[in-house]
C-alpha cells in the first residue's frame, strides 16, 4: 500500500521564451534582401491537473523541481520557432495549491480534470523582419524571448468526503468504516491503529451512496499539534456531516469527558467543523460490559439533548439506522448549501 501523502512543496520554472532572429534573405539574384528573421517561440506552461485516480501527494515526495520546455529560438527566412511543450502535473482531486511565500490560496482543485496554470511561459521575441521601416530598411537587431515565471508552490490535499468519522483513538471508527463500505482499515486494539486517513464509498439501497472519511483519533490538544490528528484535522473541512464514535469500555475514561474533548477540538481547529450536524454513536454494542454502560450514557446524553445510536462493527448493529441518518444530513447539507 503506497504512503499517504498529503502535503508537498514543489519548485516550479514555466519555460523560457525563444530568442527572435536577426536575419536576411540571401537569395540569387536578391542581393539586398529584406530582414528574414522570424519569431521565437513561447516558453511551456507548468499546469495542475487534477487526476481522480491519484489519492496522495507520494510523487511528489521524491521529486521537489520541474520544468517545462522552452521556446525554439527563431530562424532565418521567415521561420518561427515551435513553443515549448507544457508540463501537466497530475494531482489528486481535492489538492488546494498555495504560494509557498505568502500561504495564499491560489487554485482549489476539488473537482475531477480541474486544470491551474501554476507557472506561464516566457514569450517568444519577434525577429528583426518587425523592426523594418521606410528609414530602417535592414534593422539588424532581434528581441528576445522574455523568462518563464519561476514559482515555490505549497499543495495542500484534503480529502473529498460527505461524511467524516471522528472520537478518540480506539473508538472503534475503523471497524464501522469497514463494516459499511469496501474499505478495509487496520484494525488492532490498541491506540492510534490507524495513522492516516481513510475512505470508504457506502452503498444504500435504491443506488444511492456516499463517502465516509475515518481521520485518526484526536487527544486533546491535536489542534495545536499533540497527537497524530492535527495534521489530519484538515480533512474535515470538505464535510457535510459527521459521525461522532464513543468508546464506553470501562478503560478509566469517561466517553462524555472523550466527547467534551473532541468537540472542543474541532471547534478549535475550526469553528465550522463544530457547527456541522452530527450523529453520536456508542460502539462495541457486542461487548457485554459496553452493554450495560451504555443506558447511562445515553442517559447524560439525553440531558443535553443528544440522541445516542447503539453500533457494532464486529456485528452490524445499527449500522443501517446510522446510515439513513446521515444520508438525510447530508441532504439537508446539500439543501442550504444551495
Amino acid at each position: 500500500m503506497s504512503a499517504f501523502i498529503d502535503e508537498a512543496r514543489i519548485q516550479l520554472e514555466a519555460g523560457d521564451g525563444g530568442d527572435g532572429s536577426a536575419a536576411f534573405r540571401r537569395e540569387k539574384f536578391i542581393p539586398k534582401g529584406g530582414p528574414s528573421g522570424g519569431d521565437g517561440g513561447d516558453g511551456g506552461d507548468v499546469v495542475l491537473f487534477a487526476d481522480p485516480g491519484l489519492h496522495t501527494l507520494l510523487d511528489f515526495k521524491y521529486r521537489r523541481h520541474y520544468a517545462a520546455q522552452a521556446g525554439e529560438h527563431g530562424r532565418g527566412k521567415d521561420q518561427y520557432g515551435h513553443r515549448g511543450a507544457d508540463l501537466v502535473l497530475r494531482v489528486p482531486v481535492g489538492t488546494i495549491v498555495r504560494d509557498a511565500g505568502s500561504g495564499d490560496a491560489l487554485a482549489d482543485l476539488s473537482t475531477a480534470d480541474a486544470r491551474f496554470v501554476a507557472a506561464r511561459g516566457g514569450k517568444g521575441g519577434r525577429g528583426n523582419r518587425h523592426f523594418a521601416t521606410a528609414t530602417r530598411q535592414a534593422p539588424r537587431f532581434a528581441e528576445s524571448g522574455t523568462p518563464g515565471e519561476v514559482r515555490a508552490l505549497l499543495l495542500e490535499l484534503r480529502l473529498l468526503a460527505d461524511v467524516g468519522i471522528v472520537g478518540f483513538p480506539n473508538a472503534g471508527k475503523s471497524s464501522f468504516l469497514a463494516r459499511v463500505s469496501s474499505a478495509r482499515p487496520k484494525i488492532a486494539d490498541y491506540p492510534f491503529t490507524t495513522l492516516v486517513p481513510q475512505l470508504g464509498v457506502v452503498a444504500l439501497v435504491g443506488g444511492r451512496s456516499f463517502v465516509m472519511a475515518d481521520v485518526p483519533g484526536l487527544l486533546e490538544g491535536a489542534h495545536a499539534g499533540h497527537g497524530l490528528g492535527d495534521r489530519f484535522l484538515r480533512h474535515l473541512a470538505r464535510t457535510r456531516a459527521l459521525l461522532h464514535v464513543l468508546d464506553a469500555e470501562p478503560q478509566g475514561r469517561d466517553p462524555l469527558a472523550d466527547y467534551d474533548v473532541v468537540r472542543r477540538e474541532l471547534a478549535l481547529h475550526d469553528p465550522a467543523l463544530a457547527a456541522l450536524p452530527e450523529i453520536v454513536a456508542v460502539s462495541k454494542m457486542d461487548r457485554p460490559e459496553v452493554a450495560e454502560r451504555a443506558g447511562e450514557l445515553e442517559r447524560r446524553l439525553g440531558e443535553r439533548g443528544i440522541a445516542l445510536h447503539r453500533t457494532s462493527g464486529a456485528t452490524g448493529m445499527g449500522t443501517a439506522e446510522i446510515l439513513e441518518d446521515l444520508w438525510k444530513l447530508i441532504g439537508r447539507a446539500e439543501a442550504h448549501e444551495s
